[in-house]
């Protein structure tokens, strides 16, 4: 295929590659190299073989074999990228302003870029680029960016490099900022990015810049108790599917199985029905045709149709009665917890018949204080009236049915819904009912209500009171890089504004989810590298160290966080729901006992100055972009130091970050970790998170029961407000790659 000027080029630079990496034996590759040379007839073909035999080489004792695998890759993708833009004889990132027009005249990026930006502005951010920056890729990550997010054209033809998608989505999100600091804010958020310090979710990621999809990652939905608002919220589900954001819905208003409609009793079908439903729009709507819809259900465990919802995943059964699509999680007040403790009796109410006798929603209160509140006095004053109906569980049986059905599906996930709505910074405008596909949003929430419905001048017209329909905007930290290179508050002050400006950018077909979006203005700052950075410090998993070096960190990030947007607060404006909440009064400072001088100038500051967003921080899971920043998921610890990551199409080995001699006795395997160390960790981070964390349990298949049950337990009462998979050892689970991010 190659003369022998150009197989000697390729030769050297082989060699040259190999040699930055002294901590690998490359000798064998190079000869190896020059044989599959001698042999391939085409480049594509010689450097998928090249990069095959990279990766061969790759194991826990020389783990740079994966950068030596992603420079092959690179040298590839800069070929075919600049083949495809018919730029052969440039070289790479040379040619922005060129690559813009091209992609805006195939419809492919946002024609707004070119009105919004001169050609000079633009030709001047060109010059950031920095090449060297995809040096810092593995070939997993390499290989995730470019196979799922670079720009392509209809007939999936690459067209974008990585570092031009990144200056991309720079150039996006600060399209509307003040001419006058635009480009410095372009220039910042760039640095962020291409340094791999922050990654934005893959929504984001994958549409920002573009002519199509929307960017924010998941949706929560508050589903109301009507035929006409169960089919609304299953149309407004397909819409934000197909956009590329998970969902989760609130299914508690609805009416139970057997209840009455229009007063005939008996005649309710319950949730499991309009449930499957769901899964049907969960798989017939796919994501830009890269996945399935992902959604979500919650229900309350005071709901009389809980015991078949917590079947409903199961493997066995009634398939009738059985959605597999559908990922569950269960709502669950102080009082049950208590009641499974004390191995009390529970019982289970029909909302709507609970709505219609009492005059009030059982759904609707929560206990203000641990230990009393409204809800139990609901629950009290619902079981002691004769005229309701009711269904006696022993709490333990409920308990037992959870943990089954987690052990067998990972599922349903936990929201601890009194400790949630205690810590709301926003009580004054309403209640969170659950949480989203991933568990760490947690926002108010309300039902849309269809008030009227009438024919004017010859077209009907349908009019709606807007409910709370919840809107996750999403972006992480890497743990191990910003600490390690002291640049976490530079890194979130130009995070935080990215995220403001996705609020405005984005375009969601659902009107009350942006209303929603603008009236709160929520974000969600998470994290990933946990891992990875107690181990790139010395610090072991299980030890009151990494317990106390949580809390002192996510206290840091909290104010950092606060900090940057209560200046963007004085610039821009307060978000429309502050005056009352928690910050305004101070109450958020307050239930977390920030006393601290510092903290209480910032609590002044808050109150005077305004907060730009409502809610601020959620940690997602983070499996997608942690692997293209090279870094561990979220705050999960690992798998295995050495595992091989699959998808459809491929099997790629990859190594734990940075693993190296020191570093590898602190990569403990997930499944051998005590879990109380993980709930204590937990517990320390989520005092300063305002939203929630995905979190997950990791046992084994054959934990005993009493075991799990105290992790639960545990949790609870440490305060944790949800958690996520309880993965076993024995399951393989998918979770929401739009949130993962």
């Amino acid at each position: 295929m190659k003369n022998t000027a150009e197989a000697s080029l390729l030769g050297e630079w082989l060699r040259e590659c190999v040699g930055n990496f002294p901590g690998i034996q490359g000798e064998s590759f190079l000869k190896k190299a020059e044989e599959i040379e001698g042999r391939s007839s085409d480049s594509a073909t010689l450097y998928r073989l090249l990069t095959m035999e990279a990766l061969n080489g790759l194991n826990a004792e020389e783990p740079d074999w994966t950068f030596v695998a992603s420079r092959i890759y690179l040298r590839q993708l800069y070929e075919e990228v600049m083949q495809n833009r018919g730029e052969i004889e440039q070289p790479p990132y040379s040619n922005l302003y060129g690559l813009i027009k091209k992609l805006v005249s195939l419809n492919i990026y946002d024609s707004t870029i070119l009105s919004a930006y001169t050609e000079q502005e633009i030709e001047e951010a060109g010059k950031w680029i920095d090449p060297a920056k995809d040096k810092l890729f593995t070939y997993i990550g390499l290989k995730t960016l470019a196979d799922r997010y670079l720009a392509k054209g209809f007939d999936h033809e690459k067209y974008e490099l990585p570092q031009e998608r990144w200056l991309m989505i720079a150039l996006f999100l600060m399209r509307d900022e003040d001419q006058t600091q635009r480009l410095e804010r372009v220039k910042e958020a760039y640095w962020a990015l291409s340094n791999l310090y922050m990654t934005v979710a893959t929504p984001t990621l994958a549409n920002a810049g573009k002519s199509y999809g929307q960017l924010s990652s998941c949706f929560i939905d508050t589903v109301d108790d009507s035929l006409r608002g169960i089919f609304d919220s299953n149309t407004d589900a397909a819409t934000v599917s197909k956009g590329g954001g998970g969902l989760g819905l609130y299914l508690g208003k609805i009416r139970s199985r057997g209840s009455d409609i229009k007063g005939f009793k008996g005649n309710s079908s319950g949730v499991i029905p309009w449930m499957k439903q769901l899964n049907n729009t969960a798989v017939s709507v796919d994501q830009l045709g890269q996945r399935q819809g992902a959604i979500a259900v919650y229900l309350d465990v005071w709901h009389k149709d809980i015991l078949e919802f917590l079947d409903a995943k199961l493997n066995n059964g009634d398939e009738r009665m059985r959605t597999h699509d559908l990922f569950t999680g269960v709502c669950l007040p102080d009082l049950f917890m208590e009641s499974v403790e004390n191995r009390d009796d529970w019982f289970l109410f029909d909302p709507h018949e609970v709505r219609k006798v009492k005059g009030y929603s059982l759904e609707d209160f929560y206990d203000e204080t641990k230990g009393s509140g409204s809800f139990r006095e609901k629950y009290e004053d619902c079981l002691k009236d004769e005229r309701l109906s009711k269904k006696c569980v022993p709490a333990i049986e409920i308990m037992k049915r959870i943990m089954k059905s987690q052990l067998e599906t990972g599922t349903p996930f936990m929201f601890y819904r009194d400790t949630v709505n205690r810590l709301n910074p926003n009580p004054h405008k309403g209640m969170i009912y659950a949480s989203n596909l991933c568990t760490e949003i947690m926002q108010n929430m309300s039902p849309t209500i269809i008030c009227s419905e009438t024919t004017e001048d010859g077209k009907i017209v349908i009019r709606k009171n807007p409910g709370d329909f919840v809107v996750c905007n999403l972006s992480s930290l890497s743990l191990a890089k910003v600490i390690k290179d002291n640049v976490l508050k530079r890194v979130i002050d130009i995070q935080i504004r990215m995220l403001d400006n996705v609020i405005d950018l984005n375009r969601i077909d659902v009107p009350q989810a942006e209303i929603t979006n603008k009236k709160y203005r929520a974000i969600g700052v998470g994290t990933f590298g946990w891992h990875h950075l107690l181990a790139k410090e010395g610090i072991k998993w299980e030890s009151e160290e990494a317990v106390a070096y949580a809390d002192k960190l996510y206290e840091k990030i909290n104010y950092y966080v606060i900090n940057a947007s209560s200046e963007l607060a004085r610039e821009k404006g307060k978000y429309p729901a502050f005056q009352g909440s928690d910050w305004e009064t101070g109450n958020y400072f307050k239930k977390r006992n920030y006393t601290s001088e510092e903290w209480m100038c910032l609590k002044e500051k808050v109150s005077t100055q305004g907060l730009r967003n409502g809610y601020l921080i959620a940690v997602a899971p983070n499996s997608s972009t942690s692997i293209i920043a090279n870094s561990t998921p979220s705050v999960d610890p690992i798998f295995k130091k050495f595992y091989s990551e699959e998808k459809k199409n491929y099997k790629i080995p990859v190594t734990a970050p940075d693993l190296n001699a020191e570093t590898t006795w602190f990569y403990k395997s997930a499944f051998l970790i005590d879990q109380t160390w993980s709930i204590e960790q937990n517990a320390a981070r989520q005092k300063h998170v305002d939203q929630s964390i995905s979190f997950n349990l990791y046992v084994n298949h054959n934990i005993k029961a009493k075991d799990l049950l105290n992790l639960h337990m545990q949790s609870f009462k440490k305060g944790l407000k949800t958690t996520y998979y309880t993965r076993s050892t024995s399951i393989e689970l998918e979770g929401c790659e739009s949130c993962e991010s």
